[in-house]
């Protein structure tokens, strides 16, 4: 299955069930900083919205609350948004990785972890 394409508050939503696990729509609501934290009405909108794209489902209810856990993996997301990225470039990754460098933003360290990635993937495809 192709994971949805999120929004910023859809990301941020899952972002909460990814590093704390199942939540409440309360506790959701909780985990943004006060100062940006949305409307309670808000949040349940939109994790109803991520329910209906089949990124999150609803686990149980404990007294009126139902308990929601994420169904698409933080890496399917990333993946979606590198793609949807990506296609904007025609699929090349070259102006991506240029602006990273122009701007100071992809490091040697970058590169380096990268390199020995490729590596591991080349073996792994040796042993295939």
């Amino acid at each position: 299955m192709t994971p949805p394409k999120l929004t910023r508050l859809e990301l941020q939503i899952m972002e909460a069930l990814w590093s704390q696990g199942a939540l409440s729509i309360r506790e959701i609501q909780e985990v943004f900083p006060e100062k940006d934290r949305p409307a309670y009405s808000t949040v349940q909108t939109t994790v109803y919205r991520l329910e209906g794209k089949k990124a999150l489902k609803r686990l149980r209810k404990i007294g009126n609350a139902h308990i929601f856990e994420a169904v698409v993996s933080r890496d399917a997301a990333r993946g979606k948004l590198i793609d949807d990225l990506l296609s904007l470039f025609g699929g090349r990754t070259q102006p991506v990785m240029a602006n990273l460098v122009e701007s100071g933003k992809l490091t040697l360290d970058d590169v380096q972890e990268t390199e020995e990635l490729l590596r591991r993937l080349a073996r792994k495809d040796k042993l295939r």
